[in-house]
C-alpha cells in the first residue's frame, strides 16, 4: 500500500497490484516499466473541439508526484497516449520512476474507458431513456455493429451511468433527493447545462475514484455496494490535481 493524492487532490491509500507471476523476470524481481498507472481529471469547461484545435495536452500540468508529495522522486512528464475518439485528442502523462506508474490527465469532456465524449455518450443513454425498448433505441445507435453486440453496449453503457446516477445522489442527497436514477432526472435538477455528465464529473471531482466508468475513473466498480475501504479518502476543499496552464 501507499499514500497517495486522488482525483480532487485528497490523500487517499492506493491498492498494490502485484505482477502474475508468469510476469516476474526470471531473477525473481519486477520487470522494468510502470505497473499500474493512476488516472485524474484535468478540470476544464472546454468542449472535445476545443482540447483538439487547441492541442490543450500541452498545456496540462500535474502539480507533484501523487505519492511523494515531498518531492525528490523524479516525477516527470512522460509524453501522451492516443484516443480513438475524438481524432487527435492526447492524454498527458507523467511518470514517478520509484513508484514506476504512470499519472494520466483526463479532460472532464472526455469519456473514462469509453471511446468518445461524455456528450456522445450522454446522446445514447438518453435515446435509450426515451425509446419504447432497448432493440428500438438500437435501431438509431452503435450501427457500425450487428444487433447483439449492440444490444449488450448499450445495456452495459447505460447500467454503469445509472449506477453512477445512484452514486452521486447519496453523496449529495440535499440537491438530487427524489430525483429519479435516469439522465433525463438529473438533467432537470441541473438546469442551464449543455450536459448533465459534464456537469456531474466536476460536482463529483472529489469522488471519481469511486464512480464506475464512463463518468468516473473506476473500471471495475458497478455499484454502491462493496465498497472498497482502500478508497476512502477525507473531504475537503482542496482543487483537483491537474490543471490547465495558460497557452503560451
Amino acid at each position: 500500500m501507499a499514500a497517495g493524492l486522488d482525483n480532487a487532490g485528497q490523500f487517499i491509500t492506493l491498492k498494490a497490484v502485484p505482477r502474475p507471476r508468469e510476469e516476474l523476470a526470471r531473477h525473481g524481481v519486477d520487470p522494468c516499466g510502470p505497473v499500474a498507472g493512476v488516472q485524474v481529471c484535468l478540470a476544464t469547461p472546454i468542449t472535445s473541439d476545443d482540447y483538439v484545435a487547441g492541442q490543450r495536452w500541452r498545456d496540462a500540468t500535474v502539480r507533484g508526484c501523487p505519492w511523494h508529495r515531498q518531492g525528490g522522486c523524479g516525477f516527470s512528464r512522460h509524453g501522451t497516449y492516443p484516443r480513438v475518439r475524438p481524432p487527435g485528442a492526447l492524454i498527458a502523462c507523467w511518470y514517478c520512476p520509484l513508484e514506476r506508474r504512470t499519472v494520466s490527465a483526463l479532460p472532464d469532456c472526455l469519456a473514462s474507458h469509453y471511446s468518445g465524449t461524455l456528450v456522445d455518450l450522454e446522446a445514447m443513454v438518453l435515446a435509450v431513456e426515451r425509446a419504447r425498448s432497448l432493440p428500438a433505441a438500437v435501431d438509431a445507435l452503435r450501427t457500425d455493429i450487428e444487433l447483439p453486440g449492440a444490444l449488450r453496449y448499450l445495456r452495459r453503457l447505460c447500467q454503469a451511468v445509472h449506477d453512477a446516477l445512484g452514486i452521486v445522489r447519496g453523496l449529495q442527497p440535499a440537491r438530487f433527493a427524489g430525483v429519479p436514477l435516469t439522465l433525463q432526472g438529473f438533467a432537470a435538477a441541473l438546469p442551464g447545462c449543455l450536459s448533465g455528465l459534464v456537469a456531474l464529473r466536476a460536482l463529483a471531482s472529489q469522488y471519481l475514484s469511486l464512480l464506475p466508468t464512463p463518468l468516473g475513473f473506476d473500471p471495475a466498480r458497478q455499484n454502491a455496494a462493496g465498497l472498497s475501504p482502500a478508497f476512502q479518502h477525507r473531504m475537503g476543499p482542496d482543487p483537483p490535481l491537474a490543471i490547465l496552464d495558460a497557452p503560451a
